[in-house]
């Protein structure tokens, strides 16, 4: 073993081996560069309980695994390999007597779900833990299971930088251990940008100064590759002393080292990177950070039935993670291009992928597993609800669940391809048209952000593909191959990639697509959506697409891949329906006809029919209310009070289950609760308050009504008997409105939740304007009433003004009628 160099880790790996030799678990706390990725799993390898099997190393990204893996085999002596061993996508280098393998979180996955009792493991290390991938969470949950269940001495590790290690900590029910760390100091400037500009004219800006003020090399933070690809344009007349690299993880392997070793001596660097730099790295030679403050993730869109990628603001864990490189090996500087105010408005972390992201490929390995309901494994954040439900629904609708949630033929099927379900159900499709291998390489494609080239037409992808000899092609045909094999293919090269299209439309028949008369570019997908390109693009001359890929928010999607279709294959696939629709005027408050016959959302031709009825009248009106929302009933008011009252309570109350957004809840299942009451309607105005109400409380558990209309009920009665609805939305906690008058007497303060949040009481004057606000009447009556009562007797001289309201009796009328 080679000599290393003191590291902040090492002062408490001494408590590391003793605390996991007492307990099975552990969460550990140290700060970029202490060293905890290739120092702890070498100290543990001599302890007892280790020599029984491998310690595997989990890192969520392929760069950050390789890195690690070969630092730990050069610290050994060794070949990547040998005692340490490497698996990821596309790039496997281990040896049955490895006794330490990196592993990628997706990798883990798949073992501990072949091999649920985890045979000849040891150890489990969730390095970065703190970037809470789907993978990363769903993996910690399994092998808490293989834990209690099937081994005990199995050990379980969380390591981060950056983490809520007591919320870890009592979800683990682990002790925690915390490294100091050894950061060098790191001065921080703020250069607020100007937003007249894109994004890497002030970085290139930021690039230059920091050029002529610093020394050493600079690694620039982005959020993805064509950010990357512009500035790295903008910086091409810099000095010769000088080199630009990229880095992010479509790179090959080759390429993404280049931008991680040592510059040449007299050269400095300018690395630009995605969030992929952020952890696990050392780019040797940085000292001047330069971060834009954002950061690229993937959203989940129901509607669109696969995530796509939007730009946000990122965390303050990131940021700091960030500015952290600069101070790795000796003082640094980090360039934040934003106003130093608006950090304090940065969330503390960032939002964990299972919050926001595609659940399929999660809902088929939880059923796998033996799991079916959104609770059935031990998530530290249970997914969505309504991204669950809408997932579920796509599975079942391809035929991979049946409707108790366990997996058909076909899901088990899915289970066998290492592929998200959706590529998985087009290449299986494939199958069934003898072009398996055509939707294998497009699936490659699909996988692997940027192979191919830049082309959106996937044609043109898929050539570039099968004839580049570059490491990284052959490496995704090799595994295209490998699933076609899966998939009962041929492992033929020579698939004809005129027929992508149809392979396209038959995996997602959802995202075929039509061109839209007179606006070049632009498209209507059978889903619903729109998306766009160029208009001088060559793919956008034809007039039906099949489209694998999207990117971007909004009304409009911008279209990254896709392959030119036939129309009569289009109608074919994608499965011409007529029927009679129904859409719902707001303004008129009507419901007009129309016979259609379409595409899904793209109507290929129509005429109008007259009134609605039946089913298409009730589809019309509960469209119209996913549409704009509940403002287009009758009944309104009485919904946003008992939607206000749900949020008052999640945010209140921790000792019942309130769903996290019942508005949601109520949209997403309008068939079960509002489409009893609207059967045989020709409009809204047959809903009542009453009824609507009762049957939307139906959508939550009898012990929810129970305690909702306990713990916060809809309305107040004040002393002279009226009742008053309770607005659940002000800043300033629950309150009511009334006139003064209406609460003389009271001496005992209103309140709510048991009787620990008290009402606010908005008092108002007999023209019924706010004179007065208190969360504690008998308060009132001796401090600021008798102030109030001075101004309102001269203004209102003919209502009464006791001097002793708390003894006063309640009324709602002038002094005379009293």
């Amino acid at each position: 073993m080679q000599t290393m160099p003191a590291l902040p880790i090492d002062n408490i790996l001494d408590d590391i081996r003793l605390s996991l030799r007492d307990a099975p678990r552990l969460v550990l706390a140290a700060p970029p560069g202490a060293g905890k990725t290739t120092r702890v799993p070498l100290a543990l390898l001599e302890e007892d309980w280790a020599k029984s099997g491998k310690i595997l190393v989990l890192e969520p990204r392929r760069i950050a695994a390789r890195a690690a893996a070969a630092r730990m085999a050069q610290t050994l002596g060794q070949t990547l390999g040998q005692d340490v061993g490497l698996r990821a996508r596309m790039d496997v280098r281990t040896s049955e007597k490895a006794r330490i393998e990196v592993v990628t979180e997706g990798v883990f996955t798949r073992m501990v779900l072949d091999d649920p009792e985890l045979s000849g493991v040891s150890a489990v290390l969730f390095d970065e833990f703190h970037e809470r991938s789907m993978d990363a969470d769903f993996g910690l949950a399994l092998a808490l299971e293989c834990q209690d269940v099937f081994r005990p001495d199995l050990r379980l590790m969380a390591m981060s930088a950056t983490l809520d290690t007591d919320r870890l900590a009592g979800y683990l029910n682990a002790p925690v251990l915390v490294s100091e760390g050894r950061a060098f100091p790191v001065t921080t400037h703020y250069l607020e940008r100007d937003k007249t500009k894109r994004l890497e004219d002030d970085v290139a800006r930021a690039v230059r100064q920091a050029l002529r003020d610093e020394t050493g090399s600079i690694l620039v933070f982005l959020p993805g590759m064509a950010e990357i690809r512009r500035t790295a344009e903008q910086l091409s007349s810099l000095p010769e002393n000088t080199t630009v690299t990229p880095l992010y993880g479509a790179l090959s392997p080759k390429e993404q080292d280049a931008a991680i070793k040592p510059a040449p001596e007299s050269v400095r660097k300018i690395v630009l990177a995605t969030d992929i730099a952020e952890s696990s790295l050392t780019i040797e030679g940085v000292r001047i950070v330069i971060d834009a403050g954002l950061a690229r993730v993937p959203r989940y869109d129901p509607q669109l039935g696969a995530a796509r990628l939007e730009t946000i603001r990122a965390s303050l864990a990131n940021i700091d993670q960030r500015r952290g490189r600069a101070g790795r090996t000796e003082p640094g500087v980090c360039y934040r291009l934003w106003r130093e105010a608006e950090t304090r408005g940065l969330a503390a972390f960032p939002t964990p992928e299972i919050a926001n992201a595609d659940l399929t490929g999660l809902i088929i390995d939880m059923a796998r597993w033996g799991a079916f309901a959104r609770d059935g494994v031990r998530f530290l954040d249970l997914p969505p609800e309504g991204v669950w439900r809408a997932s579920v629904s796509l599975l079942k609708t391809v035929g991979a669940l049946d409707e108790t949630g366990r997996l058909t033929n076909l899901g088990e099927q899915l289970t066998r391809l290492p592929l998200p379900p959706r590529l998985a159900v087009m290449v299986l499709k494939a199958a069934d048209h003898n072009q398996t291998d055509l939707a294998c390489q497009i699936a490659a494609l699909l996988g692997e952000r940027g192979a191919g080239g830049r082309s959106l037409d996937l044609q043109e992808r898929l050539r570039n593909l099968m004839r580049d000899d570059s490491p990284r092609h052959k490496s995704m045909r090799k595994m295209a191959n490998n699933w076609s094999r899966l998939a009962g293919g041929t492992n033929s090269e020579s698939a004809n990639r005129e027929e992508a299209g149809d392979v396209i439309a038959r995996g997602f028949p959802d995202r075929i697509a039509r061109a839209r008369p007179g606006k070049p570019g632009e498209y209507q997908l059978a889903n619903g959506r729109a998306a766009m390109m160029d208009p001088h693009d060559p793919l956008a001359s034809h007039q039906w697409l099949a489209i694998a890929d999207v990117t971007g928010g909004g009304p409009n999607l911008r279209i990254t891949a896709a392959a030119p279709i036939a129309e009569a294959d289009a109608l074919e696939i994608g499965g011409v329906r007529t029927e009679d629709k129904a859409d719902f005027d707001p303004n008129l408050k009507r419901l007009t006809a129309r016979k259609i016959i379409h595409l899904g959302a793209i109507v290929l031709s129509q005429t109008p029919l007259p009134k609605p009825s039946g089913e298409a009248a009730l589809k019309g009106l509960l469209a119209a209310v996913r549409k704009h929302g509940f403002k287009v009933t009758p009944i309104a008011e009485a919904l946003s009070t008992l939607i206000q009252r749900v949020r008052f309570l999640r945010a209140h109350d921790e000792s019942h289950g309130w769903p996290s957004d019942f508005e949601s809840v109520l949209l997403d299942r309008l068939e079960d609760w509002l489409a009893p009451l609207l059967n045989g309607a020709k409009d809204f105005a047959s809903l009542s308050a009453g009824k609507t109400i009762a049957s939307a409380k139906n959508l939550m558990d009898w012990d929810l009504v129970q305690a909702l209309d306990q713990l916060a009920p809809e309305t107040w009665e004040c002393p002279v008997g009226r009742k008053i609805v309770i607005d659940y939305d002000q800043d300033g906690g629950p309150a009511v409105s009334l006139k003064v008058q209406e609460v003389y007497g009271l001496t005992i303060h209103p309140k709510v939740l048991n009787g620990r949040i008290p009402l606010s009481l908005v008092l108002l004057s007999p023209a019924k304007r706010p004179v007065a606000q208190t969360k504690d009447i008998s308060s009132f009556w001796t401090g600021g009433y008798p102030d109030m009562r001075k101004d309102m007797r001269g203004r209102y001289p003919k209502h009464d003004w006791p001097e002793d309201p708390a003894s006063a009796s309640p009324h709602s009328h002038a002094k005379r009628r009293t």
